[in-house]
């Protein structure tokens, strides 16, 4: 079971797979053990109820719901940097996830 569980959000799902995949190899290049998954922001309060995600990262296309995830969430919850979600730099976006876990 993975130590920690990063879940990422954005309008449709897809475009947060290949930087969920991204990520993931930067994960595994660091030896972290981390679950990383992707869902729609239709599909992100039923995710919530399925699984307890330590960070919620939301793509540039839905930042309008930070404030409403931070309201309800107990977790930390941030904007992917639109510089890094635009190149699918997963190791950057991983850093950040992680550091937030951290802080």
């Amino acid at each position: 079971m993975a130590e920690k569980t990063i879940m990422l959000c954005c309008a449709a799902g897809l475009s947060t797979s290949l930087l969920v995949s991204k990520m993931q190899k930067a994960a595994e290049l660091n030896g972290i053990d981390v679950k990383i998954f992707a869902t729609s922001a239709a599909d992100a309060d039923a995710k919530l109820d399925e699984e307890i995600p330590d960070v919620l990262m939301l793509g540039p296309q839905v930042r309008y719901l930070e404030g409403q995830f931070k309201d309800k969430l107990n977790i930390p919850v941030e904007v992917i940097n639109m510089q890094d979600y635009g190149m699918m730099n997963g190791e950057e976006v991983f850093k950040r996830a992680v550091s937030l876990i951290h802080e």
